[in-house]
């Protein structure tokens, strides 16, 4: 499974779950905030990817428990996702190595007045049907400042 696909999962279920929840207010303080929490378990996923360490294009099925946090203020807005769960990645080619595993993944993104933060971390733990053992993990930050230029970013994976 590839950090994109996951990222893109969150950030697809994460936006959906805000505009279709209604999003209930907080009205603390009486600044106006908005905010949603999203719960779902055992969500079947089925797509076609990469095995991230070895590149070979399969099919990842996964059975995933999800959470989706979101507060919008006069300030900005703040959302955070976690997904983790069991998966099987088969790869297109059936002499390679099929892994089964378990993944987790969180991401958040932080918009103010003054700057803008992008954070995500993913992990995959699995054992391959030869006996192999993959263990990948990706954490990456964008952080932009208020003219749009991005001052802090990376992206560091590895696989093992």
């Amino acid at each position: 499974m590839s950090r994109l696909s996951i990222r893109g999962v969150c950030a697809t279920a994460g936006v959906a779950t805000l505009l279709v929840s209604g999003a209930g207010a907080a009205g603390a303080g009486g600044n106006g905030a908005t905010t949603f929490t999203d719960n779902q378990h055992s969500v079947i996923d089925v797509f076609h990817d990469m095995n991230p360490c070895t590149g070979d294009p399969g099919t990842v099925s996964a059975v995933e428990n999800q959470i989706f946090h979101g507060t919008i203020n006069k300030t900005g807005s703040w959302f955070t996702g976690t997904v983790e769960g069991k998966f099987t990645f088969t790869p297109d080619d059936p002499s390679k190595v099929t892994y089964t595993g378990h993944f987790a993944t969180w991401f958040g993104d932080e918009n103010n007045l003054r700057n803008g933060v992008e954070h995500s971390t993913f992990n995959v733990n699995a054992t391959g049907t030869d006996g192999s053992h993959l263990q990948f993990h990706d954490n990456a930050q964008a952080t932009l400042n208020a003219n749009g230029t991005v001052t802090v970013s990376f992206d560091h994976m590895s696989c093992a």
